[in-house]
């Protein structure tokens, strides 16, 4: 009885973490920015930073659970602006990131292993999103607003000269793009984490 108890308790506790990392991470989805090399419709945020706290302190499962909420969240309050797209694509590739860097911490949790887990993230982030971007969510969103694959290109030529094509398009805007948004967030999550981690584990 005590132990269904304590368990309880834990659940609780657990659950109350993973709603105020989603909250955070909502509102750090909203301040979002544009990068030099990249069409407007890809726009960088640190949404994950708490994502990935979460999966390293609470389990990958958390962590795509934080991903889930802060983009129901957005939905919900903000609405959308790609029908779905956008978000379905954000808590894709942040699901990808955070379960691979959560799954492979807590294998052994360690420093090493946390880079080890970062980096995989990235990896695995990256090359994910360039063949959901390619096959998947790209053409759907241009099927989806009637817009030719050719507009959506010339908005990645007109702020990065290496784009020609469709295929251009991924390697030098979407793959950089998803390299630069990995590295970025694996340098904050190592600065702030054991600083933040024992509220997180209490």
């Amino acid at each position: 009885m005590e132990l269904k108890r304590e368990k309880g308790k834990m659940s609780t506790r657990m659950l109350t973490k993973v709603g105020v990392l989603s909250a955070i991470a909502f509102i750090l989805m909203l301040i979002e920015f544009p990068l030099w090399f990249a069409p407007p419709f890809l726009k960088m945020d640190l949404s994950e930073v708490p994502a990935l706290m979460g999966a390293f302190a609470l389990g990958p499962v958390a962590g795509v659970l934080i991903e889930l909420i802060k983009n129901i969240l957005n939905v919900a309050i903000e609405g959308t602006s790609t029908g779905g797209v956008g978000e379905l694509a954000n808590f894709v590739v942040g699901s990808i990131f955070v379960y691979t860097a959560g799954y492979i911490y807590h294998k052994n949790k360690n420093i090493k292993n946390a880079i080890i887990g970062m980096i995989a993230g990235t990896i695995a982030m990256t090359i994910a999103m360039a063949v959901a971007n390619y096959y998947v969510m790209i053409p759907f969103y241009a099927k989806l607003f009637g817009m030719p694959l050719d507009k959506i290109v010339a908005m990645g030529s007109a702020v990065n000269k290496y784009v020609v094509d469709f295929k251009s398009l991924i390697i030098y805007a979407v793959v950089p793009f998803n390299i630069l948004k990995g590295v970025i967030v694996t340098s904050i999550t190592f600065l702030l984490y054991k600083k933040v981690s024992p509220i997180l584990h209490k």
